[in-house]
C-alpha cells in the first residue's frame, strides 16, 4: 500500500511492526514522504507552527521551554561561534583562509547535504569542510567534537534563517534518499528499536526524565550543545550516541550510511529554518 494512501492515525502502528523496513523505502517519493510526516505531526501536536519544529522538545513542551529560554539568554555556545569565527579568518600555512573553498560567505548551510552527481554520494558540510583543508595542504579535522564543531557553531549562526531545502534531482540521488530512509526505519540493536521508534511513534513521550523530541528540524539547530556533553557537538555525533542507546554498533560519522540518513532526514525538514547553533539537555 502506497504511504500517501494510508490514513494519518496509522503511521504509529506502522512503524511499531515495522511496515517502513527497509523494502519499503522505495514504495513513497520524498514529496508523499514530507506530507506524511507533516500531516502526522500537526494531527498529534495541534497548533504547533511548522517552524516551531525547529525547536526540538522546546516546540511541544512548555516547562521544557521555559528553562530552555532561560539558558539561551547566556548561550554556552557563543565562546565556540568566537573560536570558528577566529578559525574561518585564519590563513591556512599557504595563505588561504576557508573562504576560499566557500565564496567567502561562512553561511553555508542552506547548500548541504546536497548531492554531488559526478561522485556519485552525498557530500555534507563537514566532509566539505575538511575537503577544504585537505585541499589547502592541512590535516583533516575530527568529525565528532572539537575543532570541526566550532567552525561549524559559527558556520551554522552565520545561516541563521536561511531555510531547509534539500533537492533530489535524480535517480542516483534518490537511491542516496531511500537508503537514509531504510537507516531511519530499520530496527537494530538489542533493544530492536528504529530510529523511528522513538522520534515517530513516541515522540513527545518520556523516556526517564527525557521527553522525545519529533523528526521534524531535527538537522536545522546542529552543532548542539548538550549539557550531557559539557560541549558542542556534530550531529553524526549524536547520530552514534543514539545508536549506541540502542545496544547497537554505530556507523562511522560521515560514513555514507550517516551521510545518508542526514540527507533523508534534513529533507523531512525542508521548509524549516536553520537555527544553529543550539542548546540541548
Amino acid at each position: 500500500m502506497k504511504m500517501k494512501k494510508l490514513a494519518i492515525a496509522a503511521l504509529c502502528a506502522l512503524v511499531a511492526n515495522g511496515a517502513f523496513a527497509a523494502k519499503k523505502a522505495t514504495d513513497t517519493t520524498p514529496e508523499e514522504d514530507l506530507k506524511t510526516y507533516r500531516d502526522y505531526f500537526f494531527k498529534r501536536f495541534p497548533g504547533v507552527p511548522l517552524q516551531e519544529y525547529a525547536n526540538g522538545v522546546y516546540a511541544i513542551d512548555k516547562v521544557s521551554r521555559d528553562s530552555w529560554e532561560a539558558i539561551e539568554e547566556f548561550p554556552p555556545y557563543e565562546p565556540m561561534i568566537e573560536e570558528g569565527e577566529t578559525m574561518w579568518n585564519t590563513p591556512f600555512a599557504n595563505g588561504k583562509t576557508y573562504g576560499s573553498c566557500f565564496n567567502d560567505d561562512p553561511a553555508q548551510r542552506k547548500h548541504f547535504p546536497r548531492w554531488d552527481d559526478e561522485r556519485k554520494t552525498v557530500v555534507t558540510l563537514p566532509m566539505a569542510i575538511n575537503e577544504c583543508r585537505s585541499k589547502n595542504g592541512e590535516k583533516p579535522l575530527k568529525y565528532k567534537k572539537g575543532a570541526i564543531a566550532n567552525l561549524l557553531a559559527y558556520m551554522a549562526y552565520e545561516s541563521r534563517g536561511q531555510k531547509t531545502n534539500v533537492k533530489i534531482p535524480n535517480k542516483d540521488a534518490l537511491a542516496a534518499y531511500d537508503k537514509g530512509k531504510t537507516v531511519y526505519f530499520a530496527r537494530r540493536g538489542q533493544l530492536n528499536f528504529s530510529c523511528a521508534s522513538c522520534h515517530m511513534q513516541s515522540a513527545g513521550q518520556k523516556v526517564r526524565a527525557d521527553i522525545l523530541s519529533p523528526v521534524l528540524g531535527h538537522t536545522t539547530g546542529w552543532p548542539v550543545y548538550r549539557s550531557k556533553w559539557g560541549e558542542l557537538g556534530t550531529l553524526h555525533r549524536r547520530f552514534g550516541g543514539c545508536m549506541k542507546q540502542m545496544r547497537a554498533k554505530p556507523y562511522k560519522a560521515q560514513g555514507e550510511e550517516f551521510r545518508d540518513l542526514e540527507y533523508f532526514l534534513t529533507h523531512v525538514s525542508n521548509g524549516i529554518e536553520f537555527n544553529g547553533p543550539s542548546a540541548r539537555k
